[in-house]
Parts: structure tokens; C-alpha cells; sequence
């Protein structure tokens, strides 16, 4: 049974041919089991799912499923999707708020499920002129940061939460810049608190590779500070295993110390740990970038601008010294050569 068969006895069920039991039930199967192995998106979700066991989280290209392939383009296979299908979803996401890296990540998954499909050969990639997909400009230099009044107060906030534990998640993230997958995942036998290193575990890392950063002075009060459970994780789940998240304390400090709407509040955390730490000028990007665990340079660009003002605020102690220490310019005398006068 190929798809043109299956099309032809749709056809001809839509003119009213009948055809006898046997051979009904035969082609009504039949159908079915086209209709079963069509490559529709929402199949083609489903292998792309089932040929990555190893990977760890799903949960964003989830959410990018759920929310907004899903809807439009389940039942479709991919020779069914026009530019225009995904410029509508551009534009719908565009009207309902979603940031451009929102919609690029839901265009991104859309396009990889396509070339997916096709890899495998369960369905031809289609032509330029059929499906191209527009992406929208993402700036990726965006970087959340607290001044020294923000953080005092985002600090104070966190001292008057009833669950010290959970404020000490928030504490951590911003005295580590760890990221929050790794700080879920953080069991006490990852830190060592003889040698001074805090080990980030391959299965909750963004780029699954495990590391180790040094445990600060700050970071080590904060975990010392913590109420040991019996239980192997630094921050356990009410029912085992890590705790899921911490949205609500997280959004509660936020307002509390008057953060600005667009402040991440877990994200920023991370930044505001690397912007600190570039804007210092006692840290180098390529230490900045080992101690965020950023997999190229590239990624740590962002805060270079911070790390040149920093060397600007250095250079400009040459000019203090200078001026300290250089003649002040003597007014011209009209003896002087050169001075054009007349003289009394």
C-alpha cells in the first residue's frame, strides 16, 4: 500500500463506490496504516525523541512542541508547510509577546524535525522556494546586571524569606554563577570543602561534560549555612531525588528588591555574577569563560565590554599620576623666543 493507493480509495469512498466487506475492511485498513506511517510532524517529533536517548533535557524543545508546532503542524508532513505557514507562526508569536529567541528556538525545532524526517529518509526536504524559514535577529549581547543598591536589596530580600534553604539557592547561583540545572543537580559529595572545588556534574551540564570551579570563600559560607537533610542532594525534592525548580521565591525576591521587569529571575543571577567579575578588571575573559563553563570564547564575548572599561578605569590612573607629578605649564613671556611684542 503506498500513499497513492490510500489517496485513490479516499477517492473513491468520497464518490460513493461501495466495495464488498472484505475488501472494504482491506482498504480501510490499509488506509489506516498509511495514514499511520505518513511522516507528520507530530511523528517525526516522536522519532526525533526516541532516536536521542541520551540526551538528558527535553524540557525546552518540549515546551517549543506543546506550545507552539504542535497546534499548527501535528497532522501536516512536511511537503504540506509553506513559508508562509511559518511566517503566520512568526507572526502570531510576535502579537502574543514571545521574545525573538523564543521564536527562533520554535522555528529551529520545526526546521530540525524537517531535516530529521529527511535524513532518515521518511520524507524529501523541501525545496527553497517552498519552505524557508526567516529567522528573526536575536541580540545576544543582552546581559543582566545589579548595581550596588540592587544587589543590597535583592540581598535584604533574600534575608527575610521564611525558607533560608531555598534563599540560599538564590545565594549560591550568584556567588558560583552556576547554572541552575547544575545547582538542582548538586549533591554534597560534589563539594569539596578540603581542596576547595565544587564538581559540576556531565548529567545536568549544558554541554554534559563534568567539571570543577573553585568554591569561593562566599560560596563555602553559603553551603556551611544550610540545613543538612538526610539526603544526598544539596537541595532535595520533597518526594527524592533534586528539587524541581524554586519559581516562586525566585519572582517573590525579584519584585521584593524592585528588580526591573525584564530582570531573569534565576538567569540574571548568572549574569550578574559574570558581569561583576568582568567589570572588576581583576578577572580575564578566558578565566571568566572557565568559571561560567562556557563551551567557546564566543559565548563569554558578551561581557567584553565591561571587562575594556575596566582596563579604561586602569588607564586612567597613568593620567592621575601623570598630573601629579608633571610641571604645570608656565605662561609665555614675551622674552620668550618665538613670542612676537613689543617691549616697554
Amino acid at each position: 500500500m503506498t500513499a497513492a493507493k490510500a489517496t485513490h480509495i479516499r477517492a473513491d469512498r468520497a464518490r460513493g463506490l461501495e466495495l464488498p466487506n472484505a475488501e472494504k475492511r482491506k482498504a480501510e485498513e490499509a488506509v489506516r496504516l498509511a495514514d499511520a506511517s505518513r511522516p507528520t510532524i507530530d511523528r517525526l517529533w516522536a522519532l526525533y525523541r526516541d532516536s536521542r536517548p541520551d540526551r538528558k533535557r527535553w524540557e525546552t524543545d518540549e515546551s517549543r512542541y506543546r506550545l507552539h508546532i504542535g497546534p499548527r503542524f501535528a497532522k501536516k508532513v512536511p511537503a504540506e508547510i509553506v513559508t508562509l505557514d511559518v511566517d503566520h507562526m512568526r507572526s502570531e508569536m510576535t502579537k502574543n509577546g514571545k521574545s525573538a529567541a523564543t521564536i527562533k528556538g520554535a522555528m529551529d525545532l520545526l526546521q530540525r524535525l524537517i531535516r530529521f524526517g529527511a535524513k532518515k529518509g521518511l520524507c524529501p526536504m523541501p525545496e527553497v522556494s517552498q519552505l524557508h524559514f526567516n529567522y528573526p535577529t536575536v541580540d545576544g549581547g543582552k546581559t543582566e546586571n545589579m548595581i550596588a543598591a540592587q544587589m543590597k536589596a535583592y540581598l535584604e530580600a533574600l534575608d527575610e524569606e521564611e525558607d533560608q534553604n531555598a534563599a540560599a539557592f538564590m545565594r549560591l547561583a550568584l556567588a558560583t554563577g552556576m547554572r541552575k540545572s547544575a545547582l538542582l543537580g548538586l549533591r554534597w559529595q560534589d563539594i569539596d570543602f578540603e581542596y576547595g572545588f565544587i564538581t559540576l556534574r556531565g548529567e545536568f551540564a549544558k554541554k554534559g561534560k563534568t567539571e570543577r570551579i573553585p568554591l569561593s570563600a562566599a560560596a563555602r559560607a553559603i553551603l556551611k549555612g544550610i540545613e543538612r537533610l538526610d539526603d544526598e542532594f544539596v537541595f532535595p525534592g520533597r518526594y527524592g531525588g533534586p528539587r524541581k525548580e524554586f519559581k516562586k521565591i525566585a519572582q517573590r525576591v525579584k519584585e521584593k528588591a524592585g528588580l526591573p521587569a525584564d530582570f531573569r529571575p534565576m538567569h540574571g543571577l548568572r549574569h550578574t555574577f559574570a558581569s561583576w567579575l568582568a567589570s572588576s578588571g581583576e578577572v580575564d575573559l578566558y578565566t571568566l569563560q572557565k568559571l561560567l563553563t562556557h563551551n567557546s570564547p564566543q559565548m563569554t564575548q558578551r561581557y567584553a565590554h565591561l571587562a575594556d572599561s575596566a582596563l579604561q578605569r586602569a588607564a586612567s590612573v597613568a593620567d592621575k599620576l601623570f598630573s601629579e607629578v608633571a610641571p604645570e605649564p608656565q605662561a609665555a613671556s614675551p622674552d620668550m623666543p618665538g613670542v612676537k611684542g613689543r617691549r616697554k
